[in-house]
């Protein structure tokens, strides 16, 4: 995985340009508490309403999440919703210039009902569509070319959104593969189901789901080797730079032009909802290559960033932090068999640990540091922490964040190492690493009840200790053992 990690550190702010379906969704959460006297249906007690952007401006959102500097040409109505909308794209950032309002056409919105069992377990129930399907007018047509041609102008790379909502016309999409090929840009379609992909013609690739990619072909596709063959008729009859079908659980199967034919897999995930997964890889996917890499590496980070969006509830971002973070707890999950390796975690993980802990009434302490060479002060250190919660929650720097903090010679051990001898400890409940310089989100994340700094800090010096304290939660300063520090140990060992 370290050369993904590289990967990651090297995106910087590619311009990318989203063309296709603006889209609102809209959550209705609440518990689904018993069968209605009316019907034999679930009675919901709504909570909360949320709404966040779905179709191509959902792989906006992913891609501002991601650090790209995004860019929309799509439809809504004039209505309240599109409204909505444009306003939710402004304040992410995205450039909204490209959406062009249509007082013929409803706002396209996706409405779900999440229930919740016994106040948990959160599970949809039900969604309702408010769309038009019918292809744009001409007239709007000729608007959305016009404001097409000068946003390829600017971007690196055009991703095609199609939901088949009637933005992209065969039209449409030939006017963008022409700009975009005259300047060199690659353009990547996510194509809407169905049998005829000719209006996809000459992009650079293309990324159908099993389902899409065997309608497009005529095949079956049960096997990865069917997915291959599948993608390599794509990129054959659409003359594509490459094929890509995504199969899931199974990965991503790539044909490419230049021969290469092979199936990336995805680890196992614990599932909550495949919402957004295919948004995801295609932003993930079109943000790697405008950055300037090669499919196999690029094809690889996107089936990392769908895998963590399945584990989470409806269409949700995915940060550079978090990729970051599974992609080195990668080692973790191949020493499996090492003792104390499980208690490495994503914060993902973390998060739904901590959540079934807390069910059965436990409290949660949270430390962190960097911990690069373990001595006698820290064992005491760990076991005073622990004492003061159910369990213990260890959080350390990732090498590139030791060496923000520490300088270039840091760490001695690589954050693998690191975490594995601290997983060994028996107060040590789970170990969680962090790119940022401060653990400041993972305590927002985690919401301890005891925040643990050591007795050298003063409560106001430590980060998080006001917010943790503004739930009700409270800091203790750990008593240090006198004579054990890191740096004098580093020192004394050189000196020998």
């Amino acid at each position: 995985m370290t050369d993904l990690v590289e990967l990651v550190h090297t995106l910087g702010a590619p311009r990318v340009l989203v063309v296709g379906d603006v889209m609102l969704d809209r959550y209705v959460w609440g518990n689904a508490e018993r069968i209605s006297q009316e019907a034999p249906v679930v009675l919901l007690r709504a909570d909360r309403r949320e709404e966040r952007l779905g179709g191509a401006s959902s792989v906006a959102t992913m891609l501002q999440a991601l650090g790209a500097r995004t860019s929309v040409v799509g439809v809504v109505g004039t209505d309240a919703d599109g409204f909505r909308a444009r306003h939710i794209l402004t304040d992410l950032g995205i450039d909204a210039e490209g959406v062009v309002a249509d007082p013929d056409r409803p706002t396209s919105v996706k409405e779900r009902y999440i229930g919740r069992a016994q106040a948990k377990h959160p599970q949809q129930m039900i969604r309702v569509d408010y769309e038009s399907r019918d292809p744009v007018s001409e007239s709007v047509e000729r608007h959305l070319a016009d404001v097409l041609v000068a946003k390829v102008r600017e971007a690196d790379i055009v991703l095609v959104s199609d939901y088949d909502k009637g933005v992209c016309t065969p039209g449409l999409l030939h006017l963008a593969v022409s700009v975009a090929k005259a300047r060199g840009v690659r353009v990547v379609a996510d194509p809407t189901r169905g049998g005829d992909y000719s209006k996809y013609r000459g992009c650079s690739c293309m990324t159908p789901n099993r389902l899409e990619a065997g309608l497009a072909t005529g095949r079956d596709i049960r096997t990865p080797g069917d997915a291959l063959l599948a993608a390599a008729q794509l990129r054959d009859t659409l003359g594509l730079e490459a094929g890509l079908v995504t199969l899931d659980k199974d990965g991503i199967a790539l044909a490419h032009s230049d021969g290469r034919s092979v199936v990336f897999p995805t680890r196992p995930r614990q599932v909550y909802d495949i919402t957004g997964a295919g948004d995801m890889v295609m932003a993930t996917l079109g943000l790697a290559l405008a950055a300037g890499a090669d499919y196999d590496p690029a094809v690889r980070l996107a089936n990392v960033a769908g895998g963590l969006e399945v584990e989470k509830i409806g269409v949700a971002t995915v940060t550079r932090d978090e990729i970051l973070a599974d992609l080195h707890h990668a080692p973790f999950r191949a020493a499996e068999r090492v003792p104390g390796a499980a208690k490495v975690v994503a914060l993902p993980h973390l998060l739904a640990e901590l959540e079934s802990r807390r069910e059965r009434g436990q409290t949660v302490a949270f430390t962190n540091g960097c911990f690069d060479v373990l001595h006698a002060g820290h064992v005491q250190y760990l076991a005073d922490a622990r004492r003061q919660a159910d369990c213990l929650v260890v959080a350390i720097n990732s090498d590139a964040s030791v060496r923000q903090l520490k300088g270039p010679s840091r760490p001695l051990n690589p954050v693998e190492a690191r975490a594995l001898v601290l997983a060994g400890l028996q107060d040590v409940d789970f170990v969680t690493i962090f790119a940022d310089p401060t653990p400041a989100a993972v305590i927002e994340a985690v919401r301890p009840d005891v925040l643990v700094k050591g007795a050298d800090y003063k409560k106001s010096d430590v980060v998080g200790a006001s917010f943790v304290e503004s739930y009700g939660g409270r800091v203790h300063l750990a008593d240090l053992r006198a004579g054990f520090s890191t740096t004098s140990l580093i020192e004394r060992m050189r000196a020998a």
